[in-house]
């Protein structure tokens, strides 16, 4: 594909009313109800750019760092930070606005993996992403990192595993002592 996409043109945001049915025990917000608007935003941006509906491959790190309120206006904000070949990786940012005071506060922060999908149902091409300033060029190398180390990750703890099941039951016994006495 030799279409040319910049960052800023990826950029979507979805803003929901949180009403008292999203409420947790706390009286807050629950958690499962903005990882679905994380979701959502990650498909709107991802289907976007790349022309394709897109499906969610992963979450690589959801960050909560604070409670939003039932009564808030969410506002999320999602832009394509990198690209693969059928892959995208969208970073989404989210803010709770209080509408009587007119304060926005960053409650959270994520990364969401895509794949874009052909009409039968198989990963297709994605267009090329084109970082333009600084920041979208950090994001951008960022991206490319956060792939390595996953793929890294993955491969690690599929080492990890297959060593654990040639494993001796006094081996796993001896390592599950020694884990459990840190």
């Amino acid at each position: 594909m030799n279409e040319r996409r910049t960052p800023s043109s990826t950029s979507v945001t979805i803003s929901e009313l949180m009403t008292p049915e999203s409420a947790n025990f706390l009286g807050n917000v629950f958690g499962g109800v903005i990882l679905a608007l994380l979701d959502k935003c990650a498909y709107v941006t991802a289907s976007r750019f790349a022309g394709r509906v897109c499906v969610t491959a992963g979450f690589e790190r959801v960050d909560f760092h604070s409670p939003i309120e039932v009564g808030e206006l969410v506002h999320l904000t999602g832009t394509v930070d990198y690209v693969g070949r059928t892959s995208l990786q969208v970073r989404i940012e989210v803010q709770a606005e209080n509408i009587q005071e007119r304060t926005l506060r960053h409650t959270n922060s994520c990364i969401v993996t895509m794949v874009a999908i052909d009409d039968e149902g198989r990963p297709t091409p994605v267009p090329r992403l084109h970082p333009e300033s600084r920041e979208e060029k950090e994001h951008f190398l960022a991206g490319a990192r956060r792939r390595q180390i996953a793929k890294d990750q993955r491969q690690e703890y599929d080492a990890l595993l297959q060593r654990l099941q040639q494993m001796s039951d006094e081996e796993l016994d001896r390592l599950v002592a020694e884990e459990m006495s840190r």
